[in-house]
């Protein structure tokens, strides 16, 4: 499955939307390998499951945003599309939202395809974790290095003296007298 679906893939199809990262649900759906009507449909049919922090549907602005981003929305399968423009405004799934859509696609690609977005999901989770820990060690040595201002000037200066190659006099162009 992962040479079928790399985490890579799934990642670029990760969006912050409305502080949630989403997938939405024509990427969802071509990933899950069904149209969007019918990925849309069961959905519909399960709505309780479905309440506004695990899915959401976007505005005209969102989505006309999106549009600019990607310069068309024929990203789709085509099968739900009207020209350039979709019909209906597309939903974003979080998390939670994408993990509850694998107790109503019951299809084989979709529970691998579920498996896969939630490492995703989990190695982003891990990745943001890692750059806060690197944040905070980084306001540490800001701050200790803060006191300490001329000194680090004083040995950078130093280490380029030592560094920096001298000059050889230059010899006059001509005959000497």
């Amino acid at each position: 499955m992962n040479n079928l679906m790399p985490i890579e893939r799934i990642e670029s199809k990760i969006y912050l939307i409305r502080g949630h990262k989403v997938l939405l649900d024509f990427d969802l759906a071509l990933l899950y390998q069904v149209s969007t009507k019918r990925l849309n449909e069961q959905v519909k049919r399960n709505m309780e499951r479905f309440p506004e922090d695990f899915m959401f549907q976007l505005t005209n602005d969102e989505t006309n945003f999106l549009r600019s981003q990607f310069a068309t929305l024929k990203v789709n399968d085509g099968k739900s599309l009207r020209g350039k423009h979709k019909k209906y405004l597309p939903y974003a799934f979080t998390e939670q939202g994408v993990a509850m859509l694998s107790s109503i696609l019951r299809s084989k690609t979709a529970i691998q395809v579920n498996i896969q977005i939630m490492r995703t999901f989990t190695k982003l989770r891990a990745l943001i974790e890692g750059n806060k820990a690197l944040a905070e060690k980084l306001k540490e040595l800001e701050a200790k290095v803060g006191t300490n201002t001329e000194d680090i000037k004083l040995i950078f200066e130093t280490i380029k003296q030592m560094l920096a190659v001298p000059e050889k006099p230059k010899r006059k162009m001509g005959f000497l007298a």
